[in-house]
């Protein structure tokens, strides 16, 4: 076989093998915990301090996701809007205190650990009436008892919930879906038509030895 077909097989058999069962991808790993977010101009931004370093200002929104995720960048949002104004409509000011507006999502089944479900589908909003030193997690405890911490200080549960566990590694999701072609479970067409190039190249690397040798 010249090295021009050899090359080709080479790199058409990594392809093939890419393909098969078991040799793509591996799982996503991540971790299931409850993220922390600040509120600002109706939009979300991932906090660089935890809720227990941040102290938010009057009219200040904070958010907190239960969720699946690899890493900051891709955490999952609160599904309700930073909205002040809105959550904390009712709730008039108070000197010495602060209004503190909180989104807890609690997020999807998808996410919850194996045996529990969210408390709730949707978000729950609340406006906190705090003392004006409080930090994010003052705020949350005053609306949303109770929570529950690691040794480390890492907040594990808001409401009890989960239960048990704290932002434990979840490594049984696939990192790429598969192809809508290939929900009924069928096997792929790119191993047999892989399979069948190989086997073109083998038949052309036989008939140029072949013609070598005649010459």
């Amino acid at each position: 076989m010249t090295r021009r077909l050899r090359a080709a097989a080479v790199l058409l058999l990594a392809g093939v093998l890419a393909a098969l069962p078991g040799t793509g991808t591996a799982a996503a790993a991540g971790y299931r915990y409850w993220s922390f977010w600040e509120g600002g101009a109706g939009t979300w931004t991932y906090a660089t301090q935890g809720p227990a370093q941040l102290r938010p200002a009057d009219g200040d929104t904070v958010g907190f996701r239960f969720a699946v995720s690899e890493d900051s960048a891709k955490a999952a949002q609160p599904r309700a809007a930073a909205d002040f104004a809105k959550i904390c409509a009712a709730v008039p000011e108070r000197a010495d205190h602060k209004r503190i507006a909180l989104v807890v999502d609690f997020g999807t089944a998808a996410d919850a650990p194996s045996g529990e479900t969210p408390p709730q589908p949707a978000p729950r909003t609340a406006c906190a009436t705090v003392d004006e030193s409080a930090t994010a997690a003052d705020a949350l405890a005053a609306v949303a008892k109770p929570l529950r911490y690691d040794s480390a200080a890492l907040l594990c549960a808001i409401s009890g919930y989960p239960r048990q566990g704290c932002a434990e590694q979840v490594s049984d999701r696939p990192a790429a879906t598969a192809s809508p072609k290939q929900s009924d479970g069928g096997p792929s067409l790119t191993l047999p038509v892989g399979l069948a190039a190989l086997a073109a190249l083998a038949a052309a690397a036989v008939w140029q030895s072949r013609r070598r040798r005649s010459r």
